[in-house]
């Protein structure tokens, strides 16, 4: 039976603190104890995702405190890297993984506990018992489609190996680094295999083998500019990315987004402490202001779905202008609950599309060229053009071949989370 954890299920938020739980320190200690470090250190932070530029601003304008931003395009096993290898002001104290990764780092020993002054109000299935992770937001797999190009739009994940979408469809990160990209591949492999989570995976890595071996597949990691430009006119991402760049470019060009009928796959990402963090205070403060209702709603206004939200709207907190923005049904305006893979089958899943993207789909994954002149989109191109751009060439049976050697250029993966 498909284990699910829609809204229904964050209602069973715990509402009474349990005896001899460890609390947030006092605000306005923490405050002071912060300031006195001077700054923070994030990583894979981009501003154009999920409202995290309003977000670090507020934290600066609010607190006095510098926010050193690294590798705003890293993904989540980027992050976990960077814990282990960096040093000074190079080394993050901070962390905004997939869930996934937040149960695999505090094995390692990479990640420290703290538990926020709103703990209580954090659903139970979305945190750390002992503080050392903790869900900050959520949101949907959805098709993201440059309407202006493509004109038949995809309804549901069989329409993607259609011939009318060659070259057209990519992911939104590298798949054996991108919370984002296994998250895609797995939501691919439920539909097809019927809702079984367990087969899920390997079903998502032979849809991909499908999708490259029509032509279909453009095997580079998609980004906002990539679909506007049509590089990349179909792109698999969150959908709070896709609705936030429909906002942003409003209109030019026109942005559909499509939530799948079937395999509908939500996503919760974790925020955490690194163990080795050079400014654990303010790292604290940051955790705070995260979960505060400041914090939550600030992620609101950016499409994710903060993991707060039922409480935000049982104690009236969400404004209008919001409320009318967004979605509030029982379903959180989906056609049906999605699915929400529990810690344990994210683990798995990752595990067997990072080992078997090669053996199964056996074509690598680049960045976006930032120099390439390209715009006109790969499926409106004709075989000469294909064989002059920059882009992994075709072979003759449809499929994609990887690239010849050529000079290193400056790329662009972003947001690859």
């Amino acid at each position: 039976m498909k284990r699910r954890w829609g809204l229904k299920y964050l209602a069973a938020l715990a509402v009474v603190a349990v005896a001899g739980m460890a609390s947030a320190d006092p605000m306005d200690g923490l405050v002071a104890a912060a300031k006195e470090e001077g700054q923070l250190t994030v990583i894979a932070l981009p501003r154009d995702w999920c409202g995290y530029g309003a977000i670090i601003d507020g934290f600066k304008a609010k607190y006095g405190l510098r926010i050193n931003e690294l590798q705003p395009d890293a993904g989540s096993a980027n992050q976990l890297d960077a814990i282990r290898a960096s040093q000074g002001t190079q080394r993050p104290d901070v962390i905004d993984v997939g869930l996934s990764y937040g149960p695999a780092a505090k094995r390692e020993g990479l990640l420290q506990p703290y538990k926020v002054s709103t703990w209580a109000t954090i659903p139970d299935s979305a945190k750390d018992a002992e503080g050392f992770w903790y869900g900050d937001y959520y949101g949907v797999l959805a098709f993201e489609i440059n309407a202006d190009i493509v004109k038949d739009l995809p309804v549901d994940w069989p329409d993607l190996l259609a011939s009318k979408y060659q070259g057209s469809v990519a992911l939104a990160g590298h798949p054996e680094s991108s919370n984002q990209a296994t998250m895609g591949i797995l939501a691919a492999g439920l539909s097809l295999a019927e809702g079984s989570v367990d087969q899920a995976a390997d079903q998502g890595l032979q849809f991909l083998a499908k999708l490259n071996g029509t032509g279909n597949f453009v095997p580079v990691v998609g980004n906002s500019d990539s679909l506007a430009q049509g590089r990349t006119p179909i792109l698999i991402r969150w959908d709070y990315l896709a609705h936030s760049d429909r906002e942003r470019f409003d209109g030019n060009p026109r942005i559909e987004v499509v939530v799948p009928k079937t395999g509908m796959v939500a996503g919760v990402y974790v925020q955490a402490i690194s163990a080795r963090a050079s400014h654990p205070n303010a790292a604290r403060l940051w955790m705070e202001y995260l979960y505060s209702d400041e914090g939550q709603l600030a992620w609101l206004k950016g499409y994710c779905r903060p993991i707060r939200l039922k409480h935000l709207v049982g104690s009236g907190k969400i404004p209008d202008d919001l409320r009318e923005k967004l979605p509030f049904s029982e379903n959180e305006g989906y056609p049906d609950d999605p699915l929400f893979p529990t810690v344990e089958e994210q683990e798995r899943a990752r595990e067997v599309i990072v080992n078997g993207w090669d053996a199964t789909v056996g074509v690598t994954v680049e960045c976006v060229p930032a120099d390439d002149p390209a715009t006109v989109p790969m499926s409106l191109l004709d075989d000469a053009a294909r064989q002059a751009s920059k882009f992994p060439q075709r072979s003759e049976s449809g499929g994609n071949s990887e690239m010849a050697a050529a000079p290193a250029v400056e790329s662009a993966c972003r947001p690859n989370i």
